[in-house]
């Protein structure tokens, strides 16, 4: 399942992200990637131990907490902190597939469930670079407006297209779900959805609390934590 989180960060949060960020120093994006990935990876990031990557992280972290639909589709257990990217003058990331599994700062490992693009350039600053995700459905294209989010699959092969002209500055990163299934999570999603959207217009009643109770008894029976 893919789905467009929007408004993680607020127009004034982007404007100062990117302040920050046009004024960052930037290295190579092979840097961290495997061998695979480095022979079709081009473009730059902040190093992921800079004070700047490990601030705007921590601030991305902190928006996408209160995003009730983000915690609804990803049920996240943990978070790989977020690294940038910038891509421009024919940058690209050719078709690939993330790794498995990735070593978090303390030294343990997180199974990546899911992949997140947060948008920090308007799409009309800059020509290419839409994140192109293939799944069984076929090919998406996506460019999203400053401050909203993607989140899919990592299962799924995906490619970062070539910015022909202005810049695509962005942040990205994986996490681990509580629920490990895709379809229970996106099952668990359309439950929660459809609790949400009847709670709105009848309120609290029998029938939202039997949903509500089916709900975290299924969230019961499959979290892993």
């Amino acid at each position: 399942m893919m789905l467009h989180v929007p408004r993680v960060l607020t127009a004034e949060q982007v404007r100062e992200f990117r302040a920050v960020l046009d004024a960052a120093d930037w290295v190579d994006g092979r840097a961290s990637v495997g061998s695979q990935g480095a022979q079709v990876k081009q473009n730059r990031q902040l190093p992921t131990g800079s004070p700047v990557a490990q601030r705007l992280g921590a601030l991305v972290l902190e928006a996408l907490s209160r995003s009730a639909l983000f915690f609804s589709a990803a049920l996240p257990l943990r978070i790989v902190p977020p690294l940038f990217n910038r891509y421009e003058g024919g940058e690209n990331y050719g078709l690939h597939v993330d790794g498995a599994v990735r070593r978090q700062p303390d030294g343990q490992w997180l199974r990546t469930d899911l992949s997140c693009t947060l948008f920090l350039s308007e799409p009309d600053s800059y020509e290419g670079g839409e994140l192109e995700v293939v799944d069984t459905y076929g090919t998406h294209e996506v460019k999203l407006p400053a401050g909203d989010a993607i989140l899919y699959p990592s299962s799924s092969l995906h490619q970062v297209l070539p910015v022909t002209r202005g810049a695509r500055v962005g942040s990205f990163f994986w996490l681990q779900s509580m629920v490990r299934d895709e379809e229970r999570r996106r099952q668990l999603f359309e439950l929660d959805q459809v609790i949400q959207a009847l709670r709105g217009r009848v309120g609290e009643c029998a029938q939202t609390l039997t949903l509500t109770n089916h709900y975290h008894n299924l969230l019961r029976m499959w979290t892993e934590t």
